[in-house]
């Protein structure tokens, strides 16, 4: 396929464009089912869109697109909406490439091994932290995600837990308060009293530059005593709760989840039928994170269980340096194909709509009017390829609220 042209328009001569229509998309990728055939993922063929501004201004076949002032060919490329990445851990220092090898050549993954990048993170700059956070979030854009959720959690006091949270709020809306990572060592002896500090003080100092709050629940960080703690501290402040629930083993994470209204319940690895039920019956999305699993050799997530049982599920990366160091949404959703059941349709909506749901926001993951202009263009003929060619950089051009950044 030839690069996509465009015509002489306001973009070539520097002044500001009102109306652009990006035409001869193959397939579009709405995400909106009164588009299209219907289907969950609203699919329009020899499709056209508007960007107007920052925002969606029509969506529809070709043939009856509207004027606009300026014009794009897609070049018969297809369509979707810009990734939503709901899970991510970036404001972090050091390599851990060595742990990685070690747990392919047999040593099982545990929790643990945070406290590696702990000591590094606490002995990086600000300067060095927030180079660090630009540089995986620019590797992400150019892979397609327009939204990124990124956490705290690599600090563990009181200032490093601070400066991680406005070193992230700098670069994204989507930061999450995470001090209830694992208790760091000068606090073995006494996790109750670093419970105190997460709920306490260190909350004071995080709550102004986070949306969300988030705890490990899970054998060797948190008990569900402890996350209750935490995500009940984290409310009264204003804090919306998100929680790392069932990863490794059987136990409350997800059940709490639920029970307090989180906007997510991540990883979800270890799941009874009640925890299923749960999920969906409820409102809190279960996001699964297969890069984690592909990473460690963990057994995969079951998203074919949660998804006949009507669960809302989402795909994210869980990019952090120890257990799923990738960026790349396009990966997950191969992961998500081969390995957890899901059909390529499912596993796009969830990278894209599922995302949007597990940050509440109706705004992104969807290609409709009024929605924000979030999109990427695909060297491919249809957003199948994405699982049928994995690992292949298909991703042509890369639209931010109204904006070509890539």
């Amino acid at each position: 396929m030839t690069p996509p042209a465009t015509s002489a328009t306001a973009e070539t001569t520097g002044t500001a464009a009102a109306t652009t229509l990006i035409t001869n998309i193959a397939s579009l990728v709405t995400n909106d089912p009164s588009l299209g055939d219907g289907s969950p993922i609203g699919l329009i063929q020899d499709a056209a869109v508007v960007i107007d501004g920052d925002r969606i201004g029509w969506v529809g076949e070709s043939s009856k697109a509207p004027a606009t002032d300026n014009a794009l060919d897609a070049g018969g490329r297809s369509a979707l909406p810009g990734f939503v990445d709901s899970h991510s851990h970036l404001v972090f220092s050091g390599d851990r490439s060595q742990e990685f090898n070690a747990r392919m050549s047999g040593r099982a993954y545990s929790a643990g091994g945070i406290r590696t990048t702990v000591a590094a993170t606490r002995a990086a700059t600000d300067a060095e932290l927030s180079a660090n956070v630009a540089r995986y979030l620019d590797e992400a854009l150019r892979q397609g995600t327009t939204t990124q959720e990124t956490k705290s959690g690599y600090g563990l006091t009181v200032a490093d837990e601070a400066r991680a949270v406005r070193i992230a709020r700098d670069r994204t809306d989507e930061v999450t308060y995470l001090g209830a990572h694992v208790v760091p060592p000068e606090h073995t002896d006494d996790p109750a009293a670093y419970v105190e500090l997460v709920t306490g003080a260190m909350l004071d100092a995080c709550a102004p530059y986070a949306r969300w709050i988030d705890v490990f629940c899970e054998r060797g960080a948190f008990d569900g005593d402890q996350a209750r703690a935490v995500l009940t501290a984290g409310r009264a402040k204003g804090l919306h709760p998100r929680v790392h629930a069932n990863q490794l083993s059987y136990g409350p994470g997800v059940q709490l989840a639920v029970e307090l209204d989180a906007a997510s319940a991540d990883h979800c690895t270890h799941l009874t039928d009640a925890d299923v039920d749960a999920l969906a019956q409820g409102a809190t999305v279960a996001t699964l994170l297969p890069g984690a699993e592909f990473s460690t050799r963990a057994a995969w997530p079951d998203a074919r269980r949660l998804l006949d049982a009507g669960a809302t599920v989402a795909l994210s990366t869980d990019c952090n340096p120890g257990s799923s160091f990738t960026s790349s949404m396009p990966f997950c959703i191969a992961l998500a194909v081969r390995d957890m059941g899901m059909t390529p349709d499912e596993a796009v909506w969830s990278a894209t709509a599922g995302g949007a749901a597990a940050l509440r926001r109706t705004d992104i993951g969807r290609i409709t009017p009024g929605a924000r202009a979030d999109l990427v263009l695909l060297d491919a003929p249809n957003h199948v390829h994405l699982a049928y060619r994995p690992g292949v950089p298909l991703v042509s051009s890369v639209w931010r609220s109204g904006a070509r950044v890539h």
